[in-house]
């Protein structure tokens, strides 16, 4: 067996992947740390519209690389505009409701930026091509986003410095790079497929220009789990309901190596909650189908939602962290 990879997080945890309703960075900030106090994270906020969605949000973190909003999406520009502005004032206003409010606050704490893939299948070259389709253009995003990150992690830790700070990597788009099947500008034809050592190595530069915990979250088919072991990710978040049996034999070598498992077992829009042992049992199902300890599971399993909570009501998000916890606490204390 591989040498353990060691959790920041204690046994039978829960905890969300970012997005939430409304535009109060204040009463979303209260939920998080109030639903979720072993693993609290910094939410999102998309509704407050461009510049506070995933790929605005990381893009604005970019350095000496602007951005601009278009018609089609997010586009580099030659200066900072209305746009930047924007990003930015959205994320200091975050950091400044975070520390006010997690003030004295220590043990882990999440943070989420979209990943070096997802946002060069996003965001446009000055004439209109996805930044995907130059190789060149793809370093200069990797290494700029690097810089970015490692900035924004520091600024975290200045705001909350009893917090040990993880790094989830949101990357919903490498399956598809990987794939080949993202879309041109146009729509009319795909981009080449990415080389899964291209990509590997892109997502490690960024993920090694920090010292925070890394993470990488994959809500889509097809999560390409050795790449991410490789890359360094130390635990991966994923949506349980997409995982197929064929992948159970990743699954389980990512188990065995130690790698923690987030895995998203609360549907994340307003539903009517079935009981919490049905909520738990899909994730029984999969660990003991791959056959490892029970006493194992709630130490390296986080319990989330399927994905991000931006399109559920304030209240049923609410209601979604608490049996994300609910269940946490169900696993661990009664593993068989």
């Amino acid at each position: 067996m591989t040498e353990r990879v060691s959790h920041p997080w204690p046994t039978g945890t829960a905890t969300g992947l970012g997005s939430h309703p409304g535009g109060d960075p204040t009463e979303a900030q209260r939920v998080v740390l109030g639903e979720l106090p072993e693993l609290p994270y910094l939410p999102e906020l998309p509704g407050r519209g461009p510049g506070a969605d995933m790929i605005g949000r990381t893009a604005g973190l970019l350095v000496e690389l602007p951005v601009e909003l278009q018609p089609s999406g997010w586009r580099f520009a030659d200066r900072p505009g209305r746009d930047a502005r924007r990003t930015r004032d959205h994320l200091a206003r975050d950091l400044d409701t975070l520390e006010e409010l997690a003030a004295g606050y220590e043990g882990p704490f999440k943070i989420q930026v979209a990943g070096p893939w997802t946002l060069a299948a996003a965001v446009e070259l000055r004439h209109g091509d996805r930044t995907l389709k130059d190789p060149g253009a793809v370093r200069d995003l990797i290494d700029s986003l690097a810089e970015g990150t490692a900035r924004h992690v520091a600024e975290v830790r200045k705001r909350v410095p009893g917090a040990q700070v993880l790094l989830q990597v949101d990357e919903p788009g490498l399956p598809a790079a990987l794939a080949g099947t993202v879309p041109t500008a146009s729509g009319f034809a795909r981009l080449p497929a990415v080389e899964a050592p291209v990509a590997e190595d892109g997502l490690r530069r960024m993920l090694a220009a920090t010292d925070a915990w890394p993470l990488v979250h994959c809500c889509a088919p097809r999560v390409p789990y050795a790449l991410l072991r490789r890359a360094g990710a130390k635990a991966i978040a994923i949506d349980l309901s997409l995982v197929p049996r064929r992948e159970d034999d990743e699954i389980g070598e990512t188990i065995d190596a130690g790698i923690g498992l987030l895995l998203g077992a609360v549907p994340a829009t307003d539903t009517a909650l079935p009981p919490l042992a049905a909520t738990a049992a899909p994730i029984r199902a999969l660990w003991r189908r791959l056959g490892f300890p029970a006493a194992r599971l709630a130490e390296q399993v986080v319990v989330t939602p399927a994905c991000g909570l931006a399109g559920a009501s304030p209240g049923y998000a609410r209601a979604a962290l608490g049996r994300c916890r609910e269940v946490a606490r169900m696993l661990h204390e009664s593993p068989d």
